[in-house]
Formats: C-alpha cells, structure tokens, sequence
C-alpha cells in the first residue's frame, strides 16, 4: 500500500502497534484541519458513557458523545452534515462540518430537526503539532485513507470500525483484525 500524505477529510486508521496507547489503541481518526502549524481530528469511534444530556442540561434528547481525543478533554466539540441548518460551520470536507452556533444546535435536537444521525458530540480532540503526524506515518503509527463514507461516516457504528478497516486493508492487518484487544490477557 502506498503511504498517502494526510489531509483535512481523510481518516486516520491506528495501526495495531498502538496496543499500548490508551489514547489511541484501535482508533479511527477523523482529520478536520491539517496544515504547516499541525492537525487536528476526532476519534470516531471511542464512545463514551455519557450522552449529551448529562453534559449540558438545556437538550433533552440523549445522543451519545466519544471520547475525540487526549487534548481538552473538558471542551465540547461536534461535527455534522446540516450546515444549512447551524450557521458559522467550517467545512472539513465531503458533506462533513465542524462547530457553529451550539445554541442553535440545542433547539435542532430538542425540537427533532436533528438526531444522531446527523450530529456527533466529542470530548477533546486529537491533535499533532507541526510535524508531529508526519513523525508518527514515518514511524507507522498510522494508515492514512481518504473518506469514502463522505457525511455518512456519522452513521458508521464505532464498535467495529476499526475492525473493519483492518479487514479492508487486507495482508498482515486481516490477522489484527480479530486479535484481542490486549494480547497479554489471550
């Protein structure tokens, strides 16, 4: 497979050496911005136990929220597909935004203008510093694949993406595929 440079849009696929990684062990990441001063993305699919309702009061509708990343653990991020409906969104890419006006977001979801089809919550975020990414390909510490689901990737279920994107990548990785997640206690 040829190593392909990241961009904003793409995702960002932990490879099975990140076993020890508690923040990124099995991760699929997706990259909202990358540039000359670093990246930043939200892991896609660490869900947590909270929902939405127990971190902010106002909504009354209980959509899950994952764990985006290490960084500001104690911010709210989201990312969705209604730009059109949340204004001041940034367009990461294929369908796929990120932010606007929360208190918009709050009357979408209560009123069920939107679900969780079309929202997803974060605590933190993932980011890397200038260079620092291009660091951890070189160490193959990640795979880097462009989207392919576009603004459907809110849809994908986060308890076997990595899995399947292991099976996808095919050779050695079909083996990670079905490996226990901590191999010492196999």
């Amino acid at each position: 497979m040829v190593a392909q440079k990241p961009k904003k849009g793409n995702l960002l696929v932990a490879e099975p050496s990140l076993t020890g990684d508690v923040s990124f062990n099995r991760s699929v990441v997706l990259i909202a911005e990358h540039n000359n001063e670093g990246s930043v993305g939200f892991i896609l699919n660490k869900p947590l136990d909270y929902t939405i309702c127990d971190l902010v009061p106002d909504i009354e509708i209980p959509c899950q929220v994952f764990n985006g990343g290490p960084v500001e653990q104690d911010n709210l991020y989201f990312i969705h597909k209604v730009p059109d409906l949340i204004e001041n969104s940034v367009e990461i890419s294929d369908g796929i935004f990120w932010g606007g006006n929360f208190d918009r977001v709050i009357v979408l979801i209560n009123n069920g203008t939107i679900n969780q089809q079309d929202i997803r919550f974060f605590l933190g975020y993932s980011g890397w510093s200038a260079n620092q990414l291009d660091q951890e390909l070189t160490s193959k510490s990640w795979v880097v694949l462009p989207n392919e689901y576009e603004s459907n990737i809110l849809e994908k279920s986060a308890n076997a993406f990595w899995k399947e994107k292991m099976v996808e990548l095919g050779g050695d990785y079909l083996l990670w595929s079905n490996a226990p997640e901590n191999p010492s206690l196999n």
